[in-house]
């Protein structure tokens, strides 16, 4: 059986589809002081505090106006990480939705489910990724 790789680095990353992209974003930036770190296009922006990322997607199956969470990244802080779970999980019989790709901005990810059928995204991204964090204890 394979060993676990090195410890996750965190849970800050996640993904949201919102019906009001656009009031979303301002909220976030102009209410909240988040910055966008990415458009990818029209309807996804990448945004940031500085340590995390929020992905607000635009919401087009519903019309019930809630918001959704479409899935949460866990950070690994480098590519080598990203592999090493990617194999891990797949040894270990997890449901894998995809391989390790490139996003275009310098993050690579893939998605899994875990046995509630939420989607998990390890995530490596640049501008967050090897940053730690100690708890005050």
């Amino acid at each position: 059986m394979p060993t676990r790789p090195s410890r996750l680095n965190g849970l800050r990353h996640i993904a949201i589809v919102v019906p009001n992209l656009e009031e979303c974003e301002r909220f976030y930036v102009d209410v909240l002081g988040m910055e966008v770190l990415n458009r990818a296009n029209e309807d996804l922006v990448y945004l940031t505090c500085g340590n995390d990322n929020l992905s607000l997607g635009r919401a087009f199956a519903s019309a019930s106006g809630l918001q959704a969470v479409d899935h949460y990244g866990f950070v690994v802080d480098s590519l080598e990480e990203l592999e090493a779970w990617y194999q891990y999980l797949k040894a270990k019989g997890v449901t894998m939705l995809d391989r390790p790709f490139a996003h275009g901005d310098g993050a690579h990810s893939f998605h899994v489910l875990d046995p509630a059928g939420n989607k998990i995204q390890p995530i490596y991204h640049p501008a967050i990724s090897g940053q730690r964090f100690s708890s005050p204890v």
